[in-house]
């Protein structure tokens, strides 16, 4: 074998094994999100693409024909464009483009993927960009144009990349790195002919992709969860608060004289309330919300059995049949009653709904207390309206929109829509 087919067959092996390892990796991991898919693709494709040039450096050391040579570089040529549109595909994943954009990228990606190709099957009748003469590969003078697909879908990758406002300092480098190196290769390959340069940068480029997008991606998603556990254990702290648990405990003490079987009715009460909250410390999946209501339910009954005729809840609820994250609807309740109804002297009441729309279900709380300035309250440091948590968790684990309305003297609306 000569040098040129040595190099090219381990670049190619040294390729297919780095790819394996990345694949499976993605395989094997748990929720992978719409880019890492994609991702798998370009790298399942990169890996046929590796071993069909490695398939060809061999068997063209002992067998060559002119029909040989002319099918395997069209079919080579036709896996290079074939590269360079998963690449986008990935790029689009990734960045998630608003649809216009989206739409219009795409529709002029695929136009210039499908003139190429066609170009390329041409190519065997005309010999455009190269043509077979003794079992040899010959480049015509504008064989430079065959790669022009790739030219120009690195250049518009790179120019949104540039100006993606969403993307860091690393990830726009690892973008650019990708669509800098394959360029330069190409170039350098029609100097150093007989060597496989373009699949070195490749390689390269890829394991820029991987380390500086996916693994990057991944911590930020960890950290994320770390933050929404945190998030979820402050909130459990929160609502068990020392006056509740007290006034809770005082008011039991003083029914068991006076009415114990409406003492035990509450101390089971007050018992699965702790219970609840408790439990939701362990809990990171959303649950159902029959669940939640039934806490909701548990909460209410011990404020009326403390505050009795100053509270009043009507529940007008339509449908159950969705998920929420542990301990999100129930502080909302608490919100209402204690910073809403119960700052009035007389108390007021509080309205619990839940509905279905054609995208969403809804879960309304409304108030009929005191109300307040929305725009004057600081809903992440305000200690009455600590909402902001609340929020949060809605929002990463459900997708979830809330909402608050208020108007002083008239009441508080809280609504929550969980996507279908």
């Amino acid at each position: 074998m000569t040098k040129n087919v040595i190099f090219n067959a381990t670049v190619c092996l040294i390729g297919i094994m780095i790819l394996m390892i990345h694949v499976l990796n993605i395989i094997f991991k748990r929720g992978k999100r719409n880019d890492e898919k994609v991702l798998l693709t370009f790298f399942v494709f990169t890996i046929i693409h590796f071993s069909t040039y490695l398939a060809f450096t061999i068997i063209k050391t002992h067998y060559t024909s002119d029909a040989f040579i002319t099918a395997f570089y069209t079919t080579f040529y036709i896996m290079n464009n074939i590269e360079a549109l998963l690449l986008f595909r990935y790029v689009r994943e990734y960045v998630c483009w608003e649809q216009k954009k989206r739409r219009v990228l795409s529709l002029f990606n695929l136009c210039i993927f499908t003139l190429f190709v066609i170009l390329d099957v041409i190519n065997i009748f005309t010999g455009i960009f190269f043509t077979a003469k003794g079992g040899a590969y010959v480049r015509s003078n504008t064989m430079i144009l065959s790669q022009g697909y790739q030219f120009v879908i690195f250049l518009i990758v790179f120019i949104v990349i540039i100006a993606d406002k969403k993307l860091n300092a690393r990830e726009k480098t690892a973008f650019g790195l990708y669509c800098f190196l394959p360029l330069v290769a190409i170039i350098l390959q029609n100097i150093f002919k007989g060597y496989a340069i373009a699949y070195v940068s490749i390689i390269i480029a890829i394991e820029m992709l991987f380390l500086f997008l996916s693994v990057q991606r991944n911590i930020a998603l960890a950290q994320e969860e770390e933050k929404n556990k945190d998030a979820q254990i402050k909130l459990m702290l929160s609502q068990i608060k020392p006056h509740f648990v007290y006034n809770s405990l005082s008011s039991i003490s003083t029914l068991i004289s006076i009415n114990p079987e409406k003492a035990q009715a509450t101390l089971d009460a007050f018992t699965e309330y702790l219970r609840t909250n408790l439990s939701s410390l362990t809990e990171v999946r959303c649950i159902s919300f029959e669940d939640e209501l039934k806490h909701i339910k548990t909460y209410v009954s011990l404020e009326k059995m403390r505050f009795s005729d100053r509270i009043n809840v009507s529940y007008d609820i339509q449908t159950t049949d969705f998920f929420v994250p542990p301990l999100t609807i129930q502080p909302i309740v608490e919100n209402a009653i204690k910073h809403g109804i119960l700052s009035k002297l007389e108390g007021g009441k509080l309205t619990f709904k839940t509905y279905e729309t054609e995208k969403n279900y809804v879960v309304e709380v409304a108030d009929d207390g005191i109300g307040f300035d929305i725009n004057a309250v600081d809903f992440k440091e305000n200690k009455h309206y600590g909402l902001k948590n609340i929020e949060y968790r809605l929002s990463k684990m459900c997708d979830a929109v809330l909402t608050v309305k208020s108007e002083i003297n008239v009441g508080t609306t809280v609504t929550v829509a969980f996507k279908k």
